[in-house]
């Protein structure tokens, strides 16, 4: 087979395969959890793509009595984040086995000097991934960023979710 060849074969190819996909795309559904403003996750064919979550916190602020939210360290926050996924996951027909990728941002906690809690939020994921009952553990970043979007919260986490066939 010649360069040429090869060449056309290739293009020929992309044009089929092109061709196909513009004709019977993906379907997309958006999934509104809770009160978000935004989509909490959205549904491309068999794939779940889940919103960065944050925590909920511990106790909610109280502006009447200029309090502030009290949001818990990292594990505690862990906690809620991966229980709001699962409930989401839940809700879809999906469960945390079925998470392929996970990507976390974490910010240092001012409470541990500004450093990053790595080994509390950790601790809290091998509860819900790699045990047992739930043997999965999904490909995974985790990168230290400046800040995250709201104030008080000490990470942030999307996943990628595949429906099994």
């Amino acid at each position: 087979m010649n360069l040429n060849h090869t060449i056309s074969l290739m293009a020929l190819t992309a044009a089929f395969y092109g061709t196909a996909a513009a004709q019977s795309g993906p379907t997309v559904k958006h999934i509104q959890s809770g009160t978000a403003a935004i989509a909490s996750a959205v549904w491309v064919g068999d794939t779940l793509y889940v919103s960065g979550q944050l925590p909920s916190p511990v106790t909610p602020a109280v502006p009447d009595k200029g309090t502030a939210a009290v949001w818990g360290d990292t594990k505690t926050q862990s906690a809620s984040v991966f229980g709001k996924i699962e409930a989401l996951l839940k809700e879809q027909g999906l469960g945390m086995g079925d998470v392929v990728m996970m990507h976390v941002y974490m910010i240092g906690d001012p409470a541990n000097g500004g450093k990053l809690d790595f080994a509390g939020m950790n601790a809290v994921y091998s509860q819900f991934f790699g045990t047992k009952e739930q043997p999965n553990k999904p490909s995974r970043s985790t990168v230290q960023v400046a800040a995250l979007a709201a104030p008080g919260p000490l990470l942030e986490v999307e996943v990628i979710a595949v429906k099994s066939k």
